[in-house]
Order: C-alpha cells, then structure tokens, then sequence
C-alpha cells in the first residue's frame, strides 16, 4: 500500500509506501521532509503507529461535524510541522476493531504514540496552537 504526499516545498506529488520507523518520508525532488498524513487501518495500525516522530491517530468518521472541523487543523500541523509529527486517519465505521481495542467512545478522539507507546489522548476539537505545543512537547521527550 502506498500514499501520495505532497511536498511543502515544491509541491511534488510522492508515492510513499511503507517508512521504517527510524525515517521520515522525504521528496524525491527536493529531500525535504514530507507532511505525513495518511488514512490507517485495522490491519496497518501496528504499523502506522511505529516511527521516530510522535504520531497522532485522528478516530473520526464521514458523518460525524467535529470530524469535519478536526480535519483541516490537523492537514495544517502536519504542513507546518513536516518530518516532525505523523497523523493516521482511522474511519471508526471501517475499522471497528482498532477503535474497540481502544474503547473510542467518542469523536474525535486524537491517541498520541511516541515510539508505538500510547502516551497521550484528546477527545473532541482542540485548538491548533493547543495541539501543536502538544505535539513539540512529545517531540522533546
């Protein structure tokens, strides 16, 4: 499975498949580090979870307002913050295993990894600048 990444840069459009945890996607074009925003699933979750920058997994689903509020400041983070933090989508009425394994009781709920460790959890719409310092505190642990 593969992802197109636009770069911050100069806006290559990049495939990017599966990234070893100890990398961060880059441009093909440029070597800038890429916004890394991409959907998760019940069977890439282990994996979605693993890498050297904190991850933010965004529990969300098509119908549900917040959701849609929830979505453009996390495209934002990750093109203000590229190679620093990862966000994987998980559509909770797709993936209803990783959401249960979780009790995802509602949405959005935002879990915060740090080397595939839960180590944070918002539920609901934070601000952006709120999410941010959350996501460059995890950066310094």
């Amino acid at each position: 499975m593969s992802d197109i990444l636009t770069c911050s840069q100069c806006q290559t459009r990049n495939r990017v498949g599966a990234v070893p945890a100890d990398r961060v996607p880059s441009c093909a074009r440029c070597g800038a580090a890429l916004p890394w925003l991409h959907d998760g699933t019940d069977a890439s979750f282990e994996q979605d979870i693993q890498a050297s920058v904190p991850v933010i997994v965004d529990f969300w689903a098509p119908w549900c307002g917040p959701c849609r509020v929830m979505a453009p400041v996390l495209e934002d983070l990750v093109r203000d913050l590229p190679g620093k933090v990862r966000v994987v989508k998980v559509n909770v009425d797709e993936n209803p295993h990783t959401a249960a394994r979780f009790e995802i009781r509602s949405i959005p709920t935002l879990l915060m990894f740090r080397n595939g460790e839960e180590v944070d959890q918002i539920i609901g719409v934070p601000q952006k600048a709120a999410l941010r310092a959350r996501v460059e505190h995890l950066s310094r642990l």
